[in-house]
């Protein structure tokens, strides 16, 4: 990962289990949310579900999305104990998960 300042977005794709129930996923993405007031470096947080009509989603039905200072803001709440305690109450809920971390680029003209 390439370090440094500047916004750093943390994308995590989700598929719950099938026996996830709706309540349990709000109680999950509600618990997601709550890291903010929790971990410093998490500047911010939105969630919402697939909508494409392309079919191309591969299984994946939520998308997460974290904003943070710096790459190290990431590695600092991948560690922080109350992201390891939620991340140990989330991901036994996911049938499939993936992550992507990357710094927002504009394109000039």
């Amino acid at each position: 990962m390439e370090g440094g300042k500047g916004e750093v977005k943390h994308i995590l794709l989700a598929k719950f289990k099938d026996d996830t129930t709706p309540d349990q996923i709000d109680q999950l993405i509600k618990g997601y949310a709550n890291l903010v007031t929790h971990i410093e470096p998490m500047k911010a947080f939105r969630w919402g579900k697939d909508v494409s009509i392309e079919n191309l989603h591969q299984g994946f039905t939520h998308v997460f999305e974290s904003t943070f200072e710096s790459t190290e803001g990431i590695a600092e709440y991948i560690a922080h104990p109350v992201h390891v305690e939620f991340a140990n109450t989330l991901l036994p809920q996911l049938e499939k998960v993936l992550v992507v971390d990357y710094k927002p680029t504009t394109v000039h003209f």
